[in-house]
């Protein structure tokens, strides 16, 4: 392991806006976030798969009036979160480091208002629909974290996954489908961007990609 990463496992330790194993909120924070953490009654917004925390700081800054969760496994990933997240002096922002298939284990039914998943890795090899993120499995997940009305938001640089979560969320019996759009930086959706892009969305862009946008809500 390098010394960089090194250096960021132990910030992540440190790190009072990071929830990770062998902190005590790890295993006290379902159902809690608000009480034990944000200590306001503030809508929670969560992000999953947030990797350096760049739409969940940047959301963090749009609405001081929300409470925003990034969740990663990687620990080097969401200490770049964590410490940008100290340095704008954001109170309104945590990570937590966990995998989303263990999601059940930190959110308790109906405590979330919203969940965004920005640019997740596409997973196109058939064998591995179970990591895709919008797969019937984890979109039942969400929808019991979610408030009735609550928010899904799904923003990609995939064609591929665009369609299929398309299709997922159309035969998904929790969720209906309110917007979607397959240029955004064409489309009238483009306020549901909330001017926050990340480096690869940058990335993205330059070469010629087309982002992607469904925003749904949970029956």
């Amino acid at each position: 392991m390098s010394r960089r990463k090194l250096s960021h496992y132990q910030f992540s330790a440190e790190a009072a806006n990071v929830i990770e194993t062998g902190k005590p909120l790890y295993t006290e924070i379902k159902g809690k976030w608000n009480e034990l953490y944000f200590n306001n009654n503030n809508p929670i917004v969560l992000e999953l798969a947030c990797g350096k925390g760049e739409y969940t700081v940047g959301l963090g800054k749009v609405f001081p009036d929300k409470n925003f969760i990034g969740m990663d496994i990687k620990g080097d990933r969401i200490a770049r979160g964590s410490l940008a997240a100290t340095e704008s002096g954001l109170t309104n922002v945590a990570f937590l480091r966990a995998g989303i298939q263990y999601s059940e284990e930190f959110f308790q039914e109906n405590e979330l208002d919203e969940i965004w998943l920005i640019h997740p890795d596409p997973q196109v090899r058939d064998r591995d629909e179970p990591k895709r993120l919008t797969n019937p499995s984890f979109l039942h997940h969400y929808s019991k974290y979610l408030k009735k009305g609550g928010l899904f938001c799904l923003k990609t640089d995939s064609t591929f996954l665009y369609e299929y979560s398309l299709g997922t969320l159309e035969n998904s019996e929790s969720f209906t489908i309110i917007e979607h759009t397959d240029d955004l930086y064409q489309s009238p959706l483009l306020k549901e961007h909330h001017g926050v892009k990340t480096h690869y969305e940058s990335i993205f862009v330059a070469k010629g990609y087309t982002i992607k946008f469904i925003k749904t809500i949970v029956l």
